[in-house]
């Protein structure tokens, strides 16, 4: 398994991703899973998979930590594996989905919203989904589906917000809440490592009236458990293909 995170300058972003991926080792101990970075850290996923190549390995799945389907996953892996297969044609390269969105990923949300001292489905508080923003509208609509599928676990109400490139963001949607009556307004960090998305939201949100920001998603055991589904998703879909 070659994991692909976007990557950041924040040094605690590459750690996350390295106890995220010692969490998926000790559920899958036979595989052999390797840390990349599309951007600010090393290794680059090529590199990987060209030394990958280069020690006799045939065949690989490339995941991405992405929580969202978006520019990263639909044009920047894609080309990456492509300049990867035409190097090295005889490296079988099977990509798995990105992260999101998966109902686990909202109990993932719970426990770090239980972390930050919000018990979970709360009808006095409301809560804002704050992703970090796409330019691509289908990855924002997911979002905000995601939380008018979360509300239904008891919320006085989910509403999705973004750190950047689109509205509103998670200061206005705490604001907004607060404005209409809600007692409480809890943040709900949908990003997965600490970094500037991570921090600008909670800065932001807190001086917006938020009573909690929950951290960044991370090693919680529910994605550690997301990552190993996708990667055996992937090997079924070309064991399928394979099969016709």
């Amino acid at each position: 398994m070659v994991a692909v995170a976007h990557g950041s300058r924040d040094p605690r972003a590459a750690a996350t991703v390295a106890a995220l991926l010692d969490a998926v080792r000790a559920r899958r101990p036979g595989v052999p899973v390797h840390a990349s970075f599309l951007d600010h850290a090393p290794p680059a996923p090529d590199r990987v998979l060209d030394g990958l190549a280069g020690d006799g390995v045939d065949e690989a799945v490339v995941l991405p930590l992405l929580l969202t389907s978006a520019y990263h996953s639909r044009t920047d892996i894609p080309g990456v594996l492509n300049r990867v297969r035409g190097r090295h044609p005889r490296l079988v390269l099977r990509t798995a989905g990105t992260l999101g969105p998966h109902p686990l990923l909202l109990d993932a949300l719970e426990r770090r919203l239980v972390e930050a001292g919000v018990a979970p489905g709360d009808p006095d508080t409301a809560v804002v989904l704050a992703s970090a923003g796409s330019s691509d509208a289908s990855a924002n609509a997911v979002i905000a589906r995601l939380a008018r599928r979360w509300r239904a676990r008891g919320w006085r109400d989910v509403v999705p917000a973004y750190a950047t490139a689109a509205r509103p963001a998670p200061a206005e949607a705490v604001r907004s809440l607060l404005a209409a009556g809600a007692p409480r307004v809890a943040v709900a960090s949908y990003i997965l490592a600490p970094g500037h998305f991570a921090d600008k939201v909670r800065r932001e949100s807190l001086a917006a009236g938020a009573a909690a920001v929950s951290p960044a998603l991370g090693a919680a055991p529910e994605v550690a458990d997301l990552v190993v589904l996708r990667y055996a998703e992937a090997l079924e879909a070309s064991r399928a293909a394979t099969a016709v």
